[in-house]
């Protein structure tokens, strides 16, 4: 019995393990490519600062990749072992389902205790460090958010075309300023110019020499009645805020980013009078709290969730394609994170208890894969 459950319990972990890598290379590609390859294409990250915060994202994304692997590992397995009649021959021997599912459930018990470290602890100090880093990073290397022969829209309500930038000296620039509509207010077109980088209000300080400008009405931005050409402003000076590119000074830590010991923190001065904080305002945040923490132990403990679903479907289902199996595991999980998504949509409703309701996606999971044990057991 002891060698079964050891060969169950490796099968499982080794291939719950890949699967969970499989699942973190593509969250991986997914973030940065999203948040981190344009800053290293524009010259804006080292190479040795680019490759530390991929490994802080991977700390990052493990939290979502791991339930699913396991998932995944789980219907793995049993499916194949299923399909070449192992499971057959083991329950022939006398072996219940409960008992081929002891060493699985040992293991999701492990990694739910994982993910709960990840959840509470290495995944909140990755994602603070990984934005701090970032931040610095960037406002490291001012100048070169002016990346010349593109059109830059990183600046609220304005477009930037540089022809040619040479260190902070700029050639053939272009320039719009959007009303809330995406109209144009304002355009400006200078030979040269010259940018600076303003530490202490965190802004670019452009100076354009040669300035031919045209001014649209506000009222009416599209009339070309209304537009006053070439003003002859000749030199002009104006600032471009980095404040929502890299962030104010330090980074705001959001509650997902906090450890436990942060969040409880945080509940309990929310739980003291503040004459200046009404009580029915303190209490909503509590309840934000609440549900932050509650969110973060559910996720943990839907491993245990989908290795209880796992098991039935895996014998019943007695597939050895992996691709069938990777499919029915992803549908799984995504289901999974989709009821999640709607209970989350009741967080600005504390009477509902949303904290509360976040359990909801695994008790449904754990009823329906009790009854599918209790179905495949008999």
């Amino acid at each position: 019995m002891k060698l079964l459950h050891r060969y169950i319990f490796v099968s499982v972990a080794l291939t719950s393990l890949a699967a969970v890598g499989v699942l973190e290379f593509v969250l991986l590609v997914g973030n940065v490519i999203k948040d981190l390859l344009g800053w290293a294409l524009a010259g804006q990250l080292p190479l040795d600062t680019f490759v530390h915060l991929m490994g802080l994202t991977v700390v990052v994304v493990i939290s979502y990749a791991l339930p699913p692997g396991i998932l995944t590992g789980v219907l793995l397995v049993l499916g194949r072992m299923s399909s070449d009649r192992e499971i057959t021959a083991i329950r022939g021997s006398g072996v219940s389902v409960a008992g081929i599912s002891a060493p699985i459930f040992f293991f999701a018990l492990l990694s739910t205790g994982l993910s709960l470290a990840v959840n509470f602890y290495f995944m909140p100090r990755a994602k603070v460090a990984y934005e701090t880093e970032l931040a610095e990073a960037i406002r490291a290397n001012p100048l070169s958010f002016i990346v010349p022969k593109t059109f830059i829209r990183d600046f609220p309500g304005k477009v930037i075309y540089v022809g040619e930038k040479h260190g902070a000296e700029l050639r053939d620039f272009w320039g719009w300023e959007l009303d809330r509509q995406n109209r144009v207010v304002q355009f400006g077109r200078a030979k040269s110019g010259h940018i600076e980088y303003d530490e202490a209000h965190n802004q670019l300080v452009v100076t354009l020499n040669d300035l031919q400008a045209e001014v649209h009405d506000r009222q009416d931005p599209e009339n070309p009645a209304k537009v006053h050409r070439d003003l002859g402003a000749g030199r002009a000076t104006f600032n471009l805020s980095l404040d929502r590119i890299t962030g104010n000074q330090t980074v705001r830590v959001k509650m997902k980013w906090m450890t436990f010991d942060q969040l409880m923190a945080e509940w309990r001065r929310l739980g003291r009078p503040d004459p200046k904080v009404p009580a029915a305002e303190r209490e909503r945040a509590r309840i934000k709290i609440q549900t932050v923490i509650q969110e973060k132990f559910a996720t943990a403990f839907s491993v245990l969730s989908f290795a209880l679903i796992a098991i039935p479907l895996g014998i019943k289902v007695s597939r050895k394609e992996t691709s069938a199996n990777l499919g029915v595991a992803l549908v799984l999980a995504m289901g999974y994170y989709f009821a999640t998504v709607i209970v989350g949509w009741c967080d600005n409703r504390p009477a509902w208890r949303p904290d509360l309701l976040m359990w909801l996606p695994n008790f449904g999971f754990q009823s329906l894969g009790a009854w599918m044990f209790y179905k495949v057991d008999r």
